[in-house]
């Protein structure tokens, strides 16, 4: 009998506003759907208590300008404590599987976060990850199946230059919905080149085009990645019925795509069809991580065209061979033409918070190392925090030269009289996950 934890928290006390589609009825039915189908008395099924994720937890993955405690709420550490809850019931042996049913959600949060984009602040998915490298070891190998029908940005952002994260994002294709990105020729940084697999697929897509990526793809990635936990960031928008979405998935499709996928731990994110589509997808979902039987599961509303079309299958059949395409060419990849030959590959980029009206100016260089993933130097700055930020990063594994030469630029950067704000972030230390040394 699989055992399954179940973290639940709502969060009462925030919403956007009182009709916003992301607000805590998303979770409210969902409890009671499966409180009317008995599952909480089932003996597969075990609730637990969220907790408050500390600071260091937090920023050992996130910088965050100016502050903690001027960009995020008790509602926000919750959400992101809840996921180390899972992890760690999993990790303890305490249930075979998690899942975290929570909000406010969080993979549209980037490694930088300014305010809120895409409903999000701080991501979930990526707090856990670092958390359980933290109490495993910097070796560990985690995979993170995004299935919400928006990109997975923030998480990308995250884990682009990470060689110990596979990341993989199903969404609906970026030229025709928020956030506008997630296309095939995004494959990651130079120490991960190839590890983030983006898989865009065309408004219409059916349990039949999810469930084909699923076993084409999806699936075959993973057996050849062997990671040691998998994590599903399960976005509901793919709904037929979410109101802000043009996808044509069920809650059968779902759950069998639940089944097929068999993840450690499974983190709510997206999904704003509140009554129709939700408590079904979740208690679906349930039931698939129990090992019980979902055949009846059934949302309330019909789909009006319950067979996908033939020209989306295509479509969908042409992104399968062409992500399987790169996968398995991506070791053959020159990366000095991609990044270039000299000792740094710079990344300019305009960021937009949608949900907070910010635009963000960032300008990145990722060291170019053959031993460790290189460290980095974030240049920020923002319409709401106009004075410019330094981040100096280490990546998880670092050799001697990189630790050395980005100790040697934060003490630079603290000198310089441009940088009102200047952070360390070393996320295996154990002393001091992210140091921020703000000038007056």
């Amino acid at each position: 009998m699989t055992q399954v934890g179940l973290v639940f928290f709502p969060a009462f006390d925030w919403a956007i506003s009182p009709d916003h589609p992301e607000r805590q009825e998303r979770l409210l039915y969902t409890r009671d759907q499966i409180q009317e189908e008995g599952l909480f008395d089932h003996p597969s099924i075990h609730e637990y208590r969220p907790r408050r994720a500390t600071d260091e937890e937090i920023l050992r993955t996130h910088v965050v300008i100016p502050s903690l405690d001027q960009r995020i709420t008790e509602s926000h550490r919750i959400a992101a404590g809840g996921t180390i809850v899972a992890a760690d019931l999993v990790v303890d042996g305490l249930v075979d599987r998690a899942f975290a049913l929570l909000r406010p959600p969080g993979h549209h949060a980037n490694r930088v976060v300014h305010g809120a984009r895409g409903f999000c602040v701080l991501n979930n998915e990526a707090v856990m990850v670092d958390h359980l490298r933290a109490r495993l070891g910097a070796d560990l190998k985690v995979a993170i199946v995004d299935t919400d029908a928006h990109h997975a940005d923030g998480t990308q952002d995250v884990f682009y230059n990470d060689p110990g994260v596979l990341h993989i994002s199903l969404h609906q294709d970026g030229r025709t919905l928020y956030p506008g990105t997630g296309f095939t020729s995004e494959r990651g940084g130079p120490g991960a080149y190839g590890q983030t697999v983006n898989i865009p697929l065309p408004p219409g897509t059916g349990d039949e085009g999810m469930l084909m990526v699923m076993e084409r793809v999806v699936l075959p990635i993973l057996r050849e990645w062997k990671p040691d936990y998998i994590i599903n960031a399960a976005g509901q928008d793919n709904h037929f019925s979410d109101p802000i979405t043009n996808m044509s998935f069920s809650a059968q499709g779902y759950a069998q795509l639940t089944e097929l996928l068999s993840p450690d731990i499974v983190v709510l994110e997206g999904g704003y069809s509140i009554e129709s589509a939700l408590p079904y997808i979740n208690v679906g979902l349930l039931l698939a991580l129990a090992g019980l039987d979902y055949s009846k599961v059934q949302e309330p509303i019909e789909r009006k065209n319950r067979e996908q079309g033939k020209s989306i299958t295509e479509q969908v059949a042409k992104v399968c061979d062409e992500v399987m395409d790169l996968w398995q060419t991506r070791s053959q990849a020159d990366l000095g033409e991609v990044f270039g030959e000299a000792d740094f590959f710079e990344r300019r980029r305009q960021i937009y918070y949608d949900t907070d009206n910010i635009y963000e100016s960032q300008q990145e260089y990722v060291r170019l190392c053959s031993s460790c993933a290189g460290w980095r130097v974030i240049y920020t700055s923002s319409t709401r925090n106009r004075d410019p930020v330094g981040v100096v990063l280490l990546p998880w594994k670092p050799c001697p030269v990189c630790t050395g030469e980005a100790r040697e630029q934060y003490e630079e950067l603290t000198k310089d009289e441009r940088f009102r704000q200047v952070v360390w972030q070393d996320p295996a230390s154990k002393f001091c996950r992210c140091d921020g040394t703000t000038k007056t």
